[in-house]
Order: structure tokens, then sequence, then C-alpha cells
């Protein structure tokens, strides 16, 4: 997954940064009228029934940049390609565990396996258009997943070069004219993917914006994210300094009976970025003018700020509490002595003191502990467990036991590197808490602290992995299997690029039980499998999970119809109404 806010790259890419295939009819999110709750269930947002019509402002730190479907990865931007962009499956526009489920969007289900879940065919649904009003057929799909492979459209998802018979080798429509023969279009409404190796997920990475229709005779090369062709509610009007300044209004071509998902109140969208945070939820909180109909979608509320907003009742009802699937964790490189040894492992996993970990992540309103790899949400196939009991603030008698058995009776001085940007995820903070909760059992610990390009750039690469670093991980879909994957599947370590499995973890028992899974398309059913798998890797103490953070976002006070689900864990701007 991408390191970013939220999310996901190589499931972040292989995410930071879900769930349910099934054959279910798309479901709406709150009716019209309906108080949108948070998990707390509390009403979020301005009372009363939607509307359309108004403008809505998007307030953000980060620029929409490459607004390309082919170069856009599954959680950037938050939501905002959504309302440009539509694919052949979606996620549902629901709160909460509900809206981690796969809906169908272009398709009109949400994806038909073979027996071996190794050819996923696809049928379109009649009316649809583009922002011209030309219709979208499967050969604009096709092509928008062939140009995603060209290297001057580099930056999106890198599933399908991984899963695509041929995908590996394909270079694009600009150098190899013929196309995928991995993707067959029988008809103008058919399309099928024949994959290299069983995958029950599918329907989850079809809703990556590589699946968004591409109009051949519109494309443009590098220059089409000035002008992307809008299979969704809003198109382009202009597009900025690379999405600082991004300005959309309706696709009169839009038809909602064919889309089940998007509300699309608002007349039109400005997306207003390359702001400062405290700025943002400075505008936010005041609501003057334009800014009471404004949200944001990649901005949270600190510590500080919660605590002034928590005396207001007022500002505290505008504060959307969301979960996404993300995991902060301590890793291990085994390969660098002395974490080669088990038992220090061990003994580093009791004497965590997650308390004080919570506490420097702004606490718990903004970070949940963890005791497990994957989210605590049952679409990842969360199974509890605790190998090592620390307690809420660890077990340093236990923890010098197992040094001792270690052959450290006196102790050991270890180097934990870290980030050097404040993230609430792998800051100093963060390191100075693990660093006071390991002194209490004996275990020294000196910091190095890295600026995060260098940070990034040695946990990544194979050859420099430190042996101890605080890491993180988050799913780019509600599902174990982006999770786990990428960091202890052996066939994924990469010796010449970004390596996640930073463990080095090839243990021949656990690919194989990854590749089962991979087959079910009852997704269930491997949600069980991939829990009981974190369990059983945990017991190697090749990580020790800290926490899972939850996101606080304010909203003007004009903002109504707030969905925050599981999958993003940020509110939805294509269910809001501003009037």
């Amino acid at each position: 997954m991408r390191p970013q806010s939220l999310i996901s790259r190589r499931v972040a890419a292989a995410a930071v940064s879900l769930v349910l295939a099934g054959g279910a009819a798309a479901c709406a999110g709150p009716q019209s009228g309906e108080d949108t709750k948070d998990k707390g269930g509390n009403a979020v947002g301005a009372p009363g029934k939607p509307q359309k019509g108004g403008t809505l402002t998007i307030l953000n730190a980060e620029p929409q940049s490459d607004f390309d479907p082919a170069r856009l990865y599954t959680s950037g931007g938050g939501n905002i390609p959504s309302l440009v962009f539509r694919t052949l499956t979606t996620r549902n526009r629901e709160n909460g565990a509900e809206g981690t489920k796969v809906v169908p969007d272009l398709a009109t289900d949400t994806g038909r396996p073979n027996a071996d879940a190794t050819e996923w065919t696809y049928t379109l649904k009649d009316g649809l258009k583009f922002e011209d009003g030309t219709p979208i057929t499967t050969a604009d799909i096709k092509y928008g997943i062939e140009r995603s492979f060209a290297a001057e459209l580099s930056g999106g998802a890198p599933y399908l070069r991984d899963w695509l018979v041929g995908g590996e080798k394909y270079q694009g429509p600009y150098k190899d004219k013929k196309g995928l023969d991995s993707i067959v279009i029988p008809d103008a409404k058919t399309i099928v993917f024949k994959l290299r190796k069983p995958e029950g997920d599918f329907p989850f990475v079809a809703t990556q914006t590589q699946f968004v229709p591409v109009p051949k005779a519109k494309d443009t090369g590098v220059k089409y994210e000035e002008h992307p062709i809008s299979s969704g509610p809003y198109r382009v009007v202009s597009n900025k300094n690379d999405g600082e300044r991004l300005s959309l209004e309706r696709n009169p071509h839009w038809d909602p009976k064919t889309d089940e998902e998007r509300k699309a109140y608002p007349d039109k969208v400005e997306v207003y970025s390359g702001l400062d945070s405290a700025v943002i939820n400075q505008r936010l909180s005041t609501s003057a003018g334009p800014d009471s109909a404004a949200v944001t979608t990649d901005t949270n509320l600190g510590p500080a700020e919660l605590a002034q907003i928590g005396s207001d009742k007022a500002l505290a009802d505008r504060v959307g509490t969301g979960h996404f699937g993300f995991t902060t964790y301590l890793a291990f490189n085994p390969k660098v002595k002395p974490f080669d040894n088990i038992k220090l492992r061990q003994a580093i996993s009791y004497a965590v003191n997650r308390t004080s970990v919570v506490n420097a992540a702004g606490g718990s309103t903004l970070a949940e502990p963890a005791t497990t790899f994957l989210p605590e949400q049952k679409v990842f196939g969360y199974t509890p467990y605790d190998h090592f009991p620390a307690g809420p603030s660890g077990n340093a008698q236990k923890a010098k036991e197992l040094l001792k058995e270690a052959g450290y009776p006196d102790g050991i001085t270890v180097t934990l590197t870290h980030s050097t940007q404040q993230n609430r995820q792998t800051s100093p903070e963060v390191a100075t808490a693990v660093q006071q909760g390991l002194a209490a059992a004996g275990i020294t610990v000196k910091l190095q602290g890295l600026e995060n390009g260098a940070f990034n750039e040695a946990r990544w690469d194979v050859k420099k992995t430190p042996g101890f670093f605080i890491s993180r991980w988050g799913a780019d879909w509600p599902s174990g299997g982006p999770f786990l994957a990428p960091i202890f599947d052996g066939r994924q370590i990469v010796t010449n690029g970004s390596n996640y499995n930073h463990a080095q973890l090839n243990d021949p028992a656990v690919n194989k039980e990854i590749d089962e899974i991979n087959k079910l398309t009852d997704q269930s059913a491997a949600a069980q499998r991939w829990g009981a798998l974190d369990r059983k890797i945990g017991e190697q103490a090749l990580d020790v999970p800290l926490f899972h953070p939850v996101y606080k976002r304010l909203v003007g006070k004009s903002v109504k119809n707030v969905v925050i689900s599981d999958w993003t864990g940020v509110l939805d701007v294509s269910q809001v109404s501003v009037k």
C-alpha cells in the first residue's frame, strides 16, 4: 500500500491503505432523510433531508495529482476520482462494515468466475454513456486497462501486471498495438479476464481505477489527466497545477438509473489542495461562507483539536469517525543479528508498553492497541490472539526471563530505526514510547531516526533492511490477502525493488496456504482462513503489532448525509448533500 495518510502500495501494492464479493445487487447508501451515524452511534453532520444542488468544497493538504485512471492508485485522493470515474465493480456506499462489500458498478454483477477462479466474466449494464454521449463498451474498458501498462503512465496498482496472462511482459498499447490476449471482448457488453493463477479477490481488484473505460480516440497520453473523459456523475471542467485546483460539474449523460451507489447531490465540486492541515481544520470549524459546505478527504483532527472540540457539542456533532484496515507494528529482520534469536524477539514482544505507544500516537481516540497483525474487522478474517500477553503496560518480568534464555541475562542494547516524519504512526514519539517500554525489561534501545524518504528506502531495500524498525501496512481492499501476502509470502520477496516481506519469510507451508485461500470465491470462508493463517504466523514473533489508527474528520456545518465505510475510513464524497 502506499505509505500516505490512509492508505496502501503494492498491496501497497501488493497496499496502506477489502471484502465480501457476492452477486447481490448494489445497495443504496443511507435513505433520504435518514440520520447518518458514526461507529459510536452518534449522528454526524447537519440534520434534515438531503437535497440536490449547491457546491461541495473539498479542502485537502495533498493535491489530487495524476488525475488519470491509469496512474491513480486505489486509495489515492480519497473518493474524488470516483466522482468522475466508474469501474466494473465498486465499494458499497454504506457506513461501517456494510461499506466493505463489493457491489456492481458498470457491470451487472460482481463477476462470474470459472471453476478455479482463473477466469472472470463481466457483462455491462444497458444505457452506459461517456460525458459526450457516446456508449461505453467493453472495448473501452479493455483499452483503459491496457494503457495502464504503459511506462509513461505508471503509478497505478500493479495487480493486473502480476495476475493477467502475459501481463508481466506487456508494455501498453503505445508500443504493442496487438493488446493483451488475456482480456477477451466477445461483444460490446461482455469482457473476460484470463488469469495466471486463481484469484478469488478479483472483484475487489475490479474496483480499481485501471478498470475505468477510456475511449481510444480521446486518449491524449500523458495529457489525458488534464481532461479525462467522464463515465461518472461529474466531469472535469478544469485541472490546474496537477490537481491542486480541480473543478467538477455535472455530467449530463450520467444516468442515475445505471448507478445505484453515487448520490451526486451537489451541482458542482470544487477541490482546493496544498493547504496546511491546521488551516483546513480551522476553516471547517468556522464554516464561514462556502466553507460551511466543505469537507476534507485527507486531513485528520489531532489530539489538541479533538480536546477543544470535545467541549463544543455543535462541533462534536460534525466529527465523523472512520476505521481503515491499517496496522502499525515493530518489524524484525531475522537476517540481522541478534534478531535471528526468536527468544529475543519474544522478549521484545512481551516488553512493549502499548498504553504508552497509543498515547504517543494521539491517544485512545486516535489509536486502538493491537495484538494481531490483521485489523480488528471481520472482513479481514480477524481472529483474536495474543501469543505474548504483555498487558496494557508490558510484562517486564516475562521479558527478562526470555532475555536470559536468549543468552542476555544482563540485558541487551539494540537499535530501533524510525521515520522522523510527524505522522503519528512511525514518528519519533512512537519510537520513544517503545524505547521507554523496553527499558523496563533491561532492553536498551538506541533510536535511529531517518528522513522519511531515506527511511522508506531502507525498510524496502532487502539489502539495507534494518534488524528492528517501526513499519506500517494498509490493505488496498478489505480482505486478508492484500494484508498478509505482501508481508509473509516468500515468493513476493523483491531483491531489486520495493520489498515488503521485511522478515524475508519463505515458508512453503505459508505460501501453499496463501495459494489455497486465493482459490476461494466465498469471501466469508476465505476470511476464516486468513485469520487462522495470521494466528499461525504470529507464533514466530516476526513482528509486534502496536496499534490500528482511527480517523477523526470534521465537516462543514451545512454538510448532510455523512457516510463513512470501513473500506476507506473517510467520508464518501459521492454521498454528501450541501443543501
